[in-house]
């Protein structure tokens, strides 16, 4: 790399958070002169960015682990790497980076970033963990130049635990690209009896944490209920989850669910969808799937958790119910299909009108390159 150009690393941990939420972003930071090096695993989606320059560091993450051994390989790692490329300003995304990446910068001097998705998960586990991951988050965080928020109750938890030490900013999520996501056509639909068919995905990883036990069991219900209906479910399944394997087999030879695996572009099967159902169970940063379908034109239907409900104007754009509660999600389901189409083509124009005035990307990768510029003195080519 030539080093009279500022160097931005930027560290994650998988290549689709790259390619769906990072992308603009890298575009921006290259356009201004930097050079770009990434840190994730190797994945296919970093092939559909061969025609933005950045370098790539392979690195190994066993995300949902906790093995001590392999979290002080993944910090070590982290060091040697930017003892070799010393970038100016390090920006860190999702939990391990956030506190290993930061760590290690740290160590270095080398200023950085953090960007916090979510603490739901955090909440959801035992106290003795919950105290140790947070001790870890403040550690983290202390040296850090900026911590960003995707949602208000996730900055008011980390200020109340004194998690944050230095300034921080809340920011829509990490945007939704609306040229990316353009209003699609509305599907013809009937009432889920007779007419057309109606159709629901669950887009996003396959583990209960997200609610896919809420949403098959909702299936099961309307299914019974209302035949002409179809239920998806696209996204992996988590490698600490593969008991989902079988089940969403057997799942489908009696149509209740479709799984339809992981998908390199989920467009074509937004667009033929009428709602999307985003049953997660603990708060998100902000759901970038929920601000995905409503650019596209599509109604939300989604729990009343934090990184979730800021998406819908209920009753306007979509409608929230209480997370975990399957009653009130089938509910939600009939009430949507009692609509007639017209009325639910109308919700997603203005689920449209909505996202993009308030959570475009354009306004995060904005709020980074300000930061940026604070960081490196203005050196842009």
């Amino acid at each position: 790399m030539n080093r009279e150009r500022p160097v931005i690393a930027l560290i994650t941990n998988h290549d689709d958070d790259v390619y769906c939420f990072r992308k603009e972003l890298i575009v921006g930071m290259r356009k201004a002169g930097f050079h770009v090096l990434v840190s994730c695993p190797y994945g296919e989606k970093l092939e559909l960015m061969r025609n933005i320059r950045f370098k790539h560091d392979n690195v190994v993450i066993d995300r949902r682990g906790t093995n001590p051994v392999s979290d002080i390989r993944l910090l070590l790692h982290y060091r040697r790497m930017l003892c070799q490329y010393r970038p100016d300003v390090v920006l860190t995304y999702t939990s391990k980076p956030n506190v290993y990446a930061s760590l290690a910068a740290a160590s270095l001097g080398i200023p950085y970033m953090n960007n916090v998705t979510g603490l739901g998960s955090v909440l959801g586990m035992g106290k003795g963990m919950q105290a140790f991951i947070l001790m870890l988050f403040k550690l983290a965080f202390r040296k850090s130049g900026c911590v960003f928020f995707q949602n208000e109750e996730n900055m008011k938890l980390a200020l109340k635990q004194g998690l944050i030490h230095g300034e921080y900013q809340l920011i829509p999520g990490s945007g939704v690209n609306t040229d990316r996501f353009p209003l699609q056509d509305y599907p013809d639909g009937g009432n889920g009896i007779e007419g057309e068919t109606i159709v629901f995905n669950y887009i996003g990883r396959v583990l209960h944490d997200k609610g896919v036990d809420d949403y098959i069991e909702a299936a099961r219900r309307i299914r019974k209920k209302y035949p002409n209906t179809e239920f998806n479910i696209i996204g992996f399944i988590e490698p600490t989850e593969c008991h989902y394997e079988e089940e969403l087999k057997a799942l489908g030879e009696q149509g209740i669910v479709i799984y339809r695996g992981q998908q390199k572009d989920v467009r074509p099967f937004i667009e033929r969808a009428h709602a999307i159902i985003h049953p997660s169970t603990y708060g998100e940063g902000m759901s970038n799937v929920l601000l995905e379908n409503a650019s596209s034109g599509r109604v939300l239907i989604t729990t009343d958790n934090p990184g979730c409900r800021e998406t819908v104007q209920d009753g306007k754009t979509g409608f929230l119910y209480h997370g975990g509660d399957v009653d009130a999600l089938t509910a939600r389901i009939e009430g949507f299909l009692s609509l007639d189409n017209e009325t639910r083509r109308d919700m997603g124009l203005q689920g449209r009108a909505y996202v993009k005035e308030n959570f475009s990307r354009e306004i995060v990768v904005e709020a980074y390159m300000e930061r940026i510029r604070k960081f490196t003195n203005g050196r842009e080519e």
